[in-house]
């Protein structure tokens, strides 16, 4: 996919002229020129990239212009490179690298002058206007679904079913749309199908339309299809229906519809514009009028009705694939033979719950013969025949892909790279994605925030699903369902985009490209000795294997083995933007780490770091993310950090035993986002802090009073500052804590030590939704002050934070609080909780408060309280919870314990 490669490609070299601008002196004009050169080419790309497939002049074309785009990037960057690595790079030396890289230049604009030369030479633009029609009239003859013939081998999702059943049926008095979102192949149409023809749905509505949109749609083919569903027009009328205008067409339905109850269900909705255009046509009508949409796309269904809630449908279960994979597959028998039954199932699971997948699968093998040995041959080759085979669910999943933006599309192969099946850190994938240089600067948006914005986006096109949510309900996981994994490991080898290696000793290294960017290593560490072949070409290398359990003598074996290899590294890929190291067990890094100066993630997490990291990673310069988090044996952080002038994250937190950081200098580290850990210093008042003006996330252990005072003195200046954490030295107590009321952005607050005296609620930060507390030795009137807080969500208590035999919660106090947790009040005995108290409370955890007695009466008649967790509590308190307390709440509740969990 050209498009992709070239969009890339001009946005690094925009960024090189802007932030590189020293070394592009003497060649910028031709730079400028080439950039330009590949945004002309850009403007009809696109248009290539979708008619290639069944075009062989225009795919190798459209193979041509993605190769110069590459070579384009590698000359400019190599000249960086030895720019940035040559202090000797003078009158001398300069004229002579000018000179060799504006002929290379020059080259590669006559390049894309021949190439966009050839393309009109062979008449592939005009010979490739009718290519492609006929893939994509099959596919719209596939997917176009006839609304009254409905399947027969399909699995009931009764839960689905009742609850859209409701929202259709609901007697709203305006106009109602009701979305049914979710990734291809899940089944949105045929649940739609179902409805419609449901039996309850035809009678509560006076008429009804179906109507296939697509992404190729026609606003008056659309008019004219529900025009004829719901008998709009008299049969005089009917008669010019191709003569009526499109704007009176649109004005007799609005007409008709106005004194009807009606349901309109449009099919496969792409976009917003499809809603724009048809709105006018949909009156509010009689009383509970509905439209009916299915998409892949969250924000269309939002975009339609911003105060509905779109219904997605689960994936099916293993016994729900495997029943309807039985019925395709045996025509309508429900289970399998005895000899084919492991086989079967394994099969089945590589179909991750996607009806459409089963569907498939089952097809294909009632069209084989019933013996293990096809079966086996069949599921030698599974990914091929779900992805790439004659059948519909490659096509279809693809729709999805080709409908995204470019960078998009880069976001999402980029996660190709991860295993399969794992949950995939959010904060680590945005950082390694701006690492990368895929995302267009939006206004004064961080890159940070643009990439969340495109994370969120790949979830409501429903491209990823969301992993594990915070506590206050961030995204912090996704996973890719198995099938759109293999289409991006497919699509981005195709695209030279990214490869991976694994530790199958029948795959050969020659079927690996060597051309690709970025290699994930799934392997065994022998492999490794393969990267240097693809050193000119490789921007990012990420490490994947795990191999904790092994003896020491073994391990030490081998970490010399790896650091041999990953000395190969070091010294050949110059222009490696990211290296992810995380879990590989080496004990130093050398000296020649330094010379990876376009290097802008460096990730040393789980490793087995013992000596200093050397001086040369000062560097770095371009360093935006360094991780080394729970390298357990690091001792102590050399003092470079502040020559690395654009980290963005720097993570040093490994429990108990954290590297010395005190020491640092830090105050050039203007661009400093996230520092959730670091050691107190002299670089607190040496103007470390005060000139880290983009810092986001904070955190300072071992502080004492005075340097608390100085933190809180200098947070007017950090203006963007949404998380701190400040842990005191033993035996030192926090300053009088004003000040704080300045940070407006300040969200999450966290205070380990003796506080003298609580700040009043106006003045902690006015937008503070979390605040933890540990070892706080609270006043007794403090839960007075904390309870007025108006925005807090999330209240943690936690070991000494409160140190008193009674504590009360008045009414209407906490008005937004949805999780409290008590962890380790070793003197609460009562706890009262007013009427009307924490109105919005969720959830609520009680750690080890072991003299506390009973569940305070109030919690019995809060309806919002949905999970009670109960960890360590003595067993009379859980004996009583689970008997007396059992019948005194009024809502039902889920109570789990750290052995089981008990609903009510």
């Amino acid at each position: 996919m050209a498009e992709l490669a070239v969009s890339l490609v001009v946005q690094k070299l925009t960024n090189l002229l802007a932030q590189q601008a020293s070394y592009m002196d003497g060649v910028s004009r031709k730079i400028v020129q080439l950039r330009n050169e590949l945004r002309w080419m850009q403007s009809f790309i696109k248009d290539a990239d979708m008619k290639q497939e069944d075009n062989d002049l225009m795919q190798q074309w459209v193979n041509d212009v993605r190769d110069v785009a590459y070579e384009t990037e590698e000359v400019i960057e190599m000249y960086v490179s030895k720019a940035a690595a040559r202090s000797t790079f003078d009158l001398v030396t300069k004229p002579f690298y000018l000179y060799k890289v504006g002929k290379e230049i020059e080259s590669i604009r006559m390049r894309i002058r021949e190439i966009s030369g050839r393309r009109n030479a062979y008449g592939v633009e005009r010979n490739s206007r009718g290519e492609g029609r006929g893939v994509n009239e099959r596919l719209r003859w596939w997917r176009q679904p006839s609304p009254h013939v409905e399947e027969d081998d399909i699995i009931e999702l009764v839960e689905d079913t009742k609850a859209l059943l409701t929202q259709l049926t609901s007697m709203e008095s305006r106009r109602r749309v009701v979305s049914v979102v979710g990734m291809g192949g899940l089944g949105k149409t045929t649940l739609a199908k179902r409805l419609y023809n449901h039996n309850d749905v035809k009678n509560h509505f006076d008429c009804r339309a179906w109507i296939y949109v697509s992404k190729e749609f026609r606003r008056r083919d659309i008019l004219q299809g529900i025009v004829t569903d719901v008998n709009a027009l008299n049969r005089v009328e009917m008669e010019v229906l191709e003569k009526l205008k499109e704007e009176d067409l649109l004005k007799k339905l609005h007409e008709f519809l106005e004194e009807q109850r009606y349901l309109v269900v449009l099919d496969d909705v792409w976009s917003m514009e499809v809603w724009d255009c048809l709105e006018k046509a949909f009156p509010s009508g009689k009383t509970g009028s509905k439209v009916m949409l299915t998409t892949r796309n969250k924000e269309v269904a939002l975009h339609a009705d911003g105060e509905g809630i779109p219904h997605e449908p689960r994936i099916l279960t293993e016994n729900e694939s495997l029943q309807l994979f039985c019925k395709k597959a045996f025509h309508g028998i429900n289970s399998l033979p005895r000899e084919l039954n492991k086989l079967g199932k394994d099969m089945v699971m590589r179909c991750g719950g996607l009806p459409l997948a089963v569907v498939v699968l089952g097809g294909l093998l009632s069209r084989k013969s019933k013996s293990t040995e096809e079966w086996h041959r069949v599921f030698r080759n599974i990914t091929w025949h779900l992805t790439k085979g004659q059948d519909r669910i490659a096509a279809i999943l693809s729709l999805s892909y080709n409908d995204l933006p470019s960078h998009l599309k880069s976001c999402f192969l980029y996660l190709g790279l991860f295993p399969e099946d794992v949950s995939v850190q959010t904060k680590k994938l945005i950082h390694l994605w701006v690492a990368e240089g895929f995302l267009l600067q939006e206004g004064e948006e961080t890159a940070e925030g643009v990439a969340e914005k495109c994370l969120n986006e790949l979830i409501d096109r429903c491209m990823i699903q969301v992993g594990r949510l915070s506590s206050l309900g961030r995204v912090k996981t996704v996973r890719i369902h198995d099938l759109l994994r293999d289409l991006a490991i497919s699509q981005g080898r195709e695209e030279i985009f990214l490869e991976i290696h694994h530790g199958n000793k029948a795959e050969r290294s020659e079927t690996i490209s060597t051309k690709s960017r970025r290699h994930a290593i799934h392997s065994r560490y022998d492999r490794y000795v393969f990267l240097k072949k693809f050193a000119p070409h490789l921007r990012s290398l990420l490490f994947f294997n795990r191999e904790y359990n092994v003896d020491v003598e073994m391990k030490r074996m081998k970490i010399g083995f790896i650091e041999k290899k990953l000395n190969v590294i070091y010294k050949n890929f110059k222009l490696l933007r990211v290296l992810d190291m995380e879990g590989v067990r080496v004990v130093s890094l050398p000296d020649t780490i330094g010379s990876l100066i376009q290097l802008r993630y460096l990730g040393l997490r789980k490793t087995n770091l013992e000596e200093e990291l050397p001086l040369s990673m000062g560097n770095l310069q371009n360093l935006q993310t360094l991780d080394l988090r729970y390298s357990c044996f690091l001792k102590r952080i050399p003092n470079v950090i502040w020559k690395m002038v654009h980290l963005r994250h720097l993570l040093l937190y490994t429990p108990f035993d954290s590297p010395e950081s005190g020491h640092l200098r830090m105050d050039t580290l203007c661009n400093l986002q996230s520092l959730p850990y670091i050691e107190a210093g002299n670089w607190i008042n040496n103007g470390g802090l005060a000139n880290m003006t983009s810092l986001r996330q904070l955190g300072i252990d071992g502080l004492s009073r005075e340097q608390v005072t100085s933190v809180i003195s200098t947070m007017e200046r950090l203006q963007d500052i949404q998380s701190l954490s400040l842990l005191l030295t033993e035996q030192e107590m926090f300053p009088i804590l004003t000040g704080l009321s300045y940070c407006e952005h300040l969200q999450k607050l966290c205070f380990y030590g003796r506080i003298e005296k609580l700040p009043d609620p106006q003045e902690f930060p006015p937008n503070l939704i979390k605040l933890t507390l540990y070892n706080s030795e609270l006043q007794r009137d403090s839960i007075t002050k904390l309870e007025r807080l108006p925005n807090l969500e999330m209240l943690v208590l936690g070991d000494g934070s409160y140190n008193w035999r009674e504590m009360v919660f008045t009414s209407e106090s906490f008005p937004k609080l949805e999780i409290l947790k008590l962890h380790l009040l070793k003197e609460l005995e009562d706890w009262i909780v007013e009427e009307k108290a924490m109105p919005n409370l969720k959830h609520l955890v009680i750690n080890r408060c072991e003299k506390l007695k009973q569940i305070p009466d109030g919690l019995k008649l809060a309806t919002t309280l949905k999970e009670l967790e109960i960890v360590g509590m003595p067993v009379e308190f859980e004996y009583r919870l689970r008997t007396k307390d059992f019948f005194e709440f009024k809502h039902a509740l889920s109570i789990k314990s750290t052995t089981d969990m008990l609903a009510i």
